[in-house]
């Protein structure tokens, strides 16, 4: 009798993926919704003039996006679906930004999301024979700085506050009022706004340990 802690033979069979009777993971009316957009999107919204903010914001408004129209959406940023968009007051997301929003992505106020970032809110079950899609929300918090070409993962959630830098990549959680860099993005060190009172206190206590020295 084989030892249970051992892992089990390789089966003769070779390993491949069966995609070929795997059902569609998007509804037809989803399906029809992306078609309508995808015509709107490289139309009236990728030529409209880059000053039209509140135009773009009425057009995403339109196919279902919880956005308002302060928030700041470049002709060149690409929404796979407006329906599973949030933004808050005065957000903003800059050309050659993919939102690939097949959970729901929510953006909070103030925020700025900078070119070439991807924010990715779905997966693959590589594990599965059929590679089946799972979507998994991303959740951005208010005044948070995501830069260039970043990418966000899904399921992540990123706090208030937060600074990602360019190029880095977020797989897991990142709390607030933090400056996170890298692959995978961790902090490196504390966001303190000049002029806070926060300020004030880090400067203090700078000078007493000054003091002590």
């Amino acid at each position: 009798m084989g030892d249970p802690a051992m892992p089990a033979a390789p089966s003769d069979t070779p390993q491949q993926l069966s995609t070929e009777t795997k059902p569609h993971p998007h509804t037809l009316g989803n399906r029809a919704a992306r078609i309508a957009w995808g015509l709107v999107q490289v139309t009236v919204f990728r030529f409209s003039p880059r000053p039209l903010y509140p135009w773009r914001a009425m057009l995403v408004r339109l196919f279902g996006a919880d956005v308002p129209m302060s928030a700041r959406i470049g002709p060149r940023a690409t929404i796979w679906g407006p329906w599973n968009l949030t933004m808050g007051e005065r957000a903003t997301i800059a050309d050659h930004v993919d939102c690939y929003c097949v959970a729901r992505v929510i953006i909070g106020a103030r925020t700025t999301i900078s070119q070439y970032t991807y924010l990715c809110a779905a997966t693959h079950d590589f594990e599965d024979p059929a590679f089946l899609l799972q979507p998994q929300p991303i959740a951005i918090g208010s005044d948070c700085w995501v830069a260039a070409d970043v990418f966000v993962g899904p399921g992540v959630t990123i706090g208030d506050g937060a600074v990602v830098g360019a190029r880095s990549s977020v797989f897991n959680d990142l709390p607030e009022w933090k400056v996170c860099a890298g692959s995978p993005a961790k902090p490196v060190r504390d966001r303190v706004l000049r002029g806070t009172q926060s300020a004030q206190n880090d400067a203090e206590s700078a000078e007493k340990e000054h003091q002590t020295g």
